[in-house]
């Protein structure tokens, strides 16, 4: 996928735009994340984190059909932390079920990184499906000794460098927003 910025008007593949969130998202923003996970906890946690002070503005991603068009995904970055180095939480990230696998999903990850990497951000956290989030370069956390202060299967505890080569994961106790619930 070729994309521009987030920050942009909108980034696209050949049938997904990308864009910042806008304040009249909110209602398709949480209708589509119910809808994804199939119960109101991620989109509670969505919002809950739009309080929090791990809220950063412009790491609120939505994917459309088609420039102009109500959000049919969405993908969330927030402050977190390895140790005391900070870093991004990427948590939820949510297609409607109408639009997944279609590559949705790929163009919220990647333009949620592409946001991240242009706001100088490093390090990205996130529990999920360990046969999707490769792809992107995410690899098991705990072979750089980040760990987790919750039960969660090993290989869906990731971690990702945003410029290995000049940044590489710290190791470290993660610790994400209050509003994940997670001590």
């Amino acid at each position: 996928m070729s994309s521009s910025s987030p920050s942009s008007a909108s980034s696209a593949s050949s049938s997904w735009h990308t864009r910042v969130e806008r304040p009249g998202d909110l209602p398709a923003v949480h209708e589509l994340t119910v809808a994804a996970f199939g119960r109101p906890s991620e989109a509670d946690l969505v919002e809950a984190l739009r309080t929090d002070e791990a809220w950063i503005d412009g790491l609120s991603i939505v994917a459309t059909t088609e420039a102009g068009a109500d959000p049919v995904g969405h993908v969330l970055l927030t402050r977190a932390f390895i140790g005391d180095t900070p870093a991004l939480a990427m948590a939820p990230v949510s297609v409607h079920p109408d639009h997944q696998r279609s590559g949705a999903g790929s163009a919220l990850v990647r333009a949620g990184l592409d946001a991240a990497r242009e706001r100088g951000e490093r390090f990205v956290i996130l529990l999920g499906h360990p046969s999707y989030y490769p792809r992107f370069g995410f690899g098991r956390a705990s072979e750089h000794g980040i760990t987790l202060t919750v039960d969660a299967p090993d290989e869906a505890w990731m971690a990702l460098s945003l410029d290995e080569a000049r940044h590489p994961l710290p190791s470290g106790t993660a610790r994400w927003a209050a509003a994940f619930g997670i001590a």
